[in-house]
């Protein structure tokens, strides 16, 4: 199979917007609405599912003229996990405090449908390479609607950016509140719609 730059292009960067997991497949809503109270936590896990994500489609794309199709969903579950589990142990043994904040969330990467869904759909049946930056496109556009809504409830929930207080004491003084909303997971499935909302917009103005 020939790889062309168009091709090689367009497999990395629709991911990003157009077909972007979460606000275009709705697909891994369930980690963006638990990891996003906290910044470092939703760059932690979007580091996380994009190297298991990158990973397990190149794996798999390696394999995949050997892999039996009728036991095809053990070997890609077998495979993800084993990514999954290399992933937690790095994070046990560097960011310690951070896995523990993330608590099963990194566990469960193992049955996000966006991981399966590209490995299925896509690891199967094209080669490594193209898989490979089909991965990293798909991870960087999960991370891109995570950093983003982790970035709007830190901060409008808390008044923190990194953790770091960036809202003025003189505003809470003159009467200024934090939206409570924004720490609990109502918030951060509002802020997914708006995002949703606004790339249909977006991309029917352009069509």
């Amino acid at each position: 199979m020939k790889i062309t730059k168009t091709k090689a292009f367009n497999v990395f960067f629709k991911p990003i917007w157009e077909t972007n997991p979460i606000s275009g497949q709705i697909l891994g809503i369930c980690s963006a609405l638990a990891v996003t109270v906290q910044l470092k936590t939703a760059i932690v896990m979007s580091l996380a599912l994009t190297f298991v994500l990158a990973f397990s489609n190149l794996l798999i794309s390696l394999m995949r003229k050997f892999i039996p199709r009728n036991i095809r969903i053990i070997i890609e579950l077998t495979v993800i996990a084993t990514l999954v589990i290399f992933a937690d142990q790095v994070l046990q043994a560097f960011l310690y405090d951070i896995s523990k904040q993330l608590s099963i969330f990194v566990g469960l990467i193992i049955t996000n449908c966006i991981i399966l869904g590209r490995a299925e759909t896509y690891a199967l049946g094209n080669p490594p390479f193209l898989s490979l930056l089909d991965g990293i496109g798909n991870g960087l556009g999960y991370s891109q609607i995570l950093i983003t809504v982790a970035v709007l409830r830190e901060f409008f929930g808390a008044g923190k950016f990194f953790g770091f207080q960036v809202i003025p004491d003189a505003f809470y003084a003159a009467g200024y509140e934090n939206m409570g909303l924004m720490v609990l997971a109502p918030g951060a499935f509002i802020t997914i719609g708006l995002i949703v909302w606004l790339q249909k917009t977006v991309s029917k103005e352009k069509t």
